[in-house]
């Protein structure tokens, strides 16, 4: 069996949030710690599909961001291709960099407003000195160009000239040019309007199985998720609370806040007028987890020893796992039949 091309493991981080320490000082407060993600573990095989799904403020970037390496974590481990990623990204390892690229959710923000197309898309060729001929460079960017759908006329335009669509191009362009074997998608059709939304997830999608790239998709929108991916994890409170393959989870969904997800997406109910579902309760600190499950306080099977005990993952059918220890009810009103068998530290 073949190496996986990403194996994260137990991988957690911690932002101190704590006010100046003078001020705790006279306070008699101590530090305040974030716990945005938290002992998260999954693979990614090279060529497949993976999307990680849940709510605003789950840690869905933050993962994303310690695979790239723009954050240390706090625990845990990153492995890509065999090799520990923050050990080389520490050593100032090039190619790792050029091996794993990111499409951020704002392409207006991700691009330098003073540069034009050329030399934005141009920029990683020359900073990772893959070409540095001038002409070889224009025409390796007009060539990357043409395959996100723009053309050689827009080298010369400034980002303020695109589209928002046209602007989420550049950056997939842009993300390509050193070649990348994983690529990472944080919500990239943030703000677009549904028709460019899937002109751009298509594109995406062709690229990666055109280049046979790995990638990992992060999305609030279930039906994206559906289309465009073969595993996906459900994150809540900085922790993944199910996983397993898209239609194992669409088809056999067991854990209650995947439930409460599903419960709220629109439907064709939603066009006579009825209010959305929507999940009681509110998000709990990521500063202030309570020691059971993060979901305790807003789940409907909730017991006295949800809120004592973190839960560990249990197994409803090879490769699909959730993290509830009330599973065994929520499956009886589910009509599912399920494995008690303990998978904590197996991955997603």
């Amino acid at each position: 069996m073949t190496q996986p091309l990403v194996q994260v493991h137990d991988l957690a981080r911690t932002f101190d949030v704590s006010p100046p320490l003078l001020n705790r000082i006279i306070e008699g407060k101590g530090r305040v710690l974030l716990h945005a993600v938290d002992g998260v573990s999954f693979e990614i095989e090279k060529g497949r599909t993976l999307a990680l799904v849940g709510e605003s403020g789950c840690g869905k970037s933050t993962v994303a961001k310690l695979l790239v390496g723009l954050y240390e974590p706090t625990r845990g481990s990153v492995t890509f291709d065999g090799k520990d990623a923050h050990t080389a990204y520490r050593s100032g390892d090039r190619v790792l960099r050029q091996r794993i690229q990111m499409i951020f959710q704002d392409p207006y923000a991700s691009l330098n407003p003073r540069w034009t197309v050329e030399k934005i898309v141009g920029e990683p060729l020359t900073e990772h000195r893959i070409i540095t001929n001038a002409a070889q460079l224009k025409d390796r960017v007009t060539t990357l160009l043409s395959s996100v759908g723009l053309g050689a006329q827009d080298l010369e335009k400034y980002p303020h000239q695109f589209s928002g669509g046209q602007r989420q191009r550049i950056t997939i362009a842009m993300a390509l040019a050193c070649g990348p074997q994983l690529l990472i998608a944080d919500e990239p059709t943030t703000a677009l309007d549904v028709t460019i939304q899937r002109q751009i997830l298509e594109l995406i999608r062709d690229l990666v199985a055109e280049r046979g790239m790995a990638l990992m998709l992060i999305s609030h929108d279930l039906g994206v998720i559906a289309q465009n991916v073969r595993r996906m994890l459900v994150m809540y409170g900085g922790s993944v609370v199910e996983s397993g393959t898209t239609a194992s989870v669409f088809e056999h969904r067991i854990h209650p806040y995947t439930l409460g997800l599903f419960g709220a997406r629109p439907g064709l109910h939603s066009l006579k007028g009825q209010r959305l579902a929507t999940i009681a309760g509110s998000v709990p600190e990521l500063v202030d987890l309570p020691a059971g499950c993060p979901f305790a306080g807003r789940c409907g099977y909730t017991a006295p020893e949800c809120h004592a005990t973190f839960p560990p993952a249990l197994e409803i059918e090879p490769g699909h796992r959730a993290r509830c220890i009330r599973l065994d009810v929520v499956a009886a009103d589910r009509g599912l039949q399920f494995a008690q068998a303990k998978a904590e530290d197996s991955p997603a």
